[in-house]
């Protein structure tokens, strides 16, 4: 008897019924007590400066172990939603999407990419602030080519963080930099999940929304780039281990910078269309070859079995994986206590509040379509995730009063590549941070920047926020729904 209980709990975990909806204590707020103690977890934690990434795993499941509590319906249809929301597929892209770009740049690091950007940087005069600016336009580049930001603050923390600290550059700026240019092709990439969501979502196609949004992409990035420019440099300052600093500085070597061909293959292949996975296997399988045959390093270095470890097998290819485990999980959790959010009724609630805020008033509508996305990216620390729960909301105002898919999706998609990068508890501030501590064990002196110092400084992120703020009060860019589609400066006839 106790075992075919047992089969019928895995049966249902594995893909039986699903919960459509499920009823809490204290109503709607009651549905968002897990993700509210994990944000107040992650914020708490962050402030006193002990914030980790194992650490935040626990918030998350405290959060959806106190939430038990506040369920009314039976506790094991909250059980199975929670199992719903686990296995949605934006969690799971985004894992492999780390999985792969880790390993990519740890190969890279394997090969002495880092030390080859450092002679660069001092050869070439590309040092301090400059240094910033050049990792902003390069993250920019490299996250609209392969379409995550993720990806990118993975890669460039890895390989340009390193580098930057090492030539001058102000760490917490330089972290930021990176960030922004994260913001900046996750919003405007045509492969990006979170392009490709707002489009889908709002019924609009990905080639017309990506040209109406570049606009406000570019507005943000060019006060931006000049900020980092300016402020960028002093970074000297901030490093006590200078004697391992001088020591990886005078042993640079320009070798490395060879590995540039395989990091300009992954883009090249990105911007002609290939799949995220398959430019980054493409990447890791052309720089294998060249850091063996070109003695950079040794296949131990990418790979080796070593029985007396605790893991048994190490190198570049296990770091890149390994480094991100944590991160993995935490995402799912997120992702499925955004899930009980929905299911809740949370969504619903906010709706009809907003509605009769709004009483008619295109420009309020756009205001209500800003907070609210604003709102759920606070608490949704996944953007994709935040997005997905808030689409809803902005096509029904949105088709209420006739503004174009287009306007939505971008209102959409900016919003949530812009907050999803600046909140110290944020899925890619955190893995930026687990990034920078992971790489203390090769460079002793290399600071860490805690996310509550970089979030002022994401530029990119900021400015995003503030032009489509600016957007929705003057009416900048604004179109209506045509009779056919298409785009208007006014509405329709009989439309508001």
């Amino acid at each position: 008897m106790e075992l075919s209980g047992q089969k019928e709990v895995f049966s249902r975990a594995a893909g039986g019924k699903r919960i459509q909806k499920l009823e809490f204590r204290f109503g709607a707020f009651g549905a968002a007590v897990p993700l509210l103690i994990f944000v107040i977890w992650a914020v708490t934690t962050s402030v006193l400066g002990v914030s980790s990434e194992i650490g935040l795993v626990l918030g998350a499941v405290i959060g959806l172990a106190v939430g038990l509590f506040f369920c009314k319906s039976k506790w094991e249809d909250y059980a199975q939603g929670l199992f719903d929301g686990l296995a949605q597929p934006v969690g799971v892209i985004a894992m492999v999407a780390w999985f792969w770009a880790g390993m990519f740049a740890q190969v890279l690091q394997a090969g002495g990419l880092v030390e080859g950007l450092v002679w660069l940087g001092q050869a070439s005069g590309v040092t301090g602030s400059l240094f910033v600016a050049t990792t902003f336009v390069l993250a920019s580049v490299f996250s609209t080519a392969v379409g995550t930001g993720y990806g990118t603050t993975v890669a460039f923390c890895t390989l340009m963080y390193p580098a930057g600290v090492a030539t001058g550059a102000d760490p917490t700026m330089l972290f930021a930099a990176i960030l922004a240019g994260a913001v900046f092709g996750d919003n405007l990439a045509p492969v990006s999940d979170t392009t490709i969501v707002s489009a889908t979502t709002q019924d609009a196609d990905v080639p017309g929304v990506v040209r109406s949004r570049f606009k406000y992409s570019i507005a943000a990035a060019v006060p931006a780039l000049i900020l980092f420019a300016v402020f960028g440099g002093g970074g000297e300052t901030e490093i006590t281990d200078t004697t391992a600093l001088q020591a990886m500085q005078e042993s640079t070597s320009p070798a490395g910078l060879v590995l540039l061909i395989p990091f300009i293959l992954v883009i090249v292949l990105a911007l002609s269309g290939q799949h995220l996975i398959t430019s980054l296997t493409w990447g890791i399988v052309s720089s294998i070859p060249i850091v063996i045959g070109l003695n950079l390093g040794t296949m131990g270095d990418i790979i080796r079995f070593n029985p007396e470890s605790d893991v048994y097998v190490e190198g570049a290819l296990v770091d890149g994986i390994a480094g991100y485990v944590n991160m993995a999980i935490l995402i799912l959790l997120i992702v499925a206590a955004s899930h009980l959010l929905r299911l809740g009724g949370t969504m619903e609630v906010m709706t009809r509040a907003l509605m009769r805020w709004i009483n008619g008033i295109v420009r309020r509508a756009e205001l209500a379509i800003w907070g609210i996305v604003a709102l759920l990216n606070s608490a949704i620390t996944i953007n994709t995730a935040a997005e997905i729960a808030a689409a809803p909301f902005v096509k029904e105002i949105g088709e209420k009063y006739s503004i174009h898919r287009y306007r939505r999706a971008n209102m959409l998609d900016a919003m949530t590549s812009a907050l999803g990068y600046i909140f110290p508890w944020g899925a890619p501030v955190l893995l930026g941070l687990g990034t920078m501590v992971g790489l203390q064990e090769r460079y002793e002196w290399l600071p860490v920047v805690q996310p509550t110092s970089v979030f002022p400084f994401v530029f990119q992120g900021w400015f995003l926020v503030i032009v489509m703020l600016l957007a929705a009060l003057t009416g900048w860019g604004l179109r209506f729904e045509g009779r056919d589609g298409e785009e208007a400066k006014q509405p329709p006839k009989g439309d508001r």
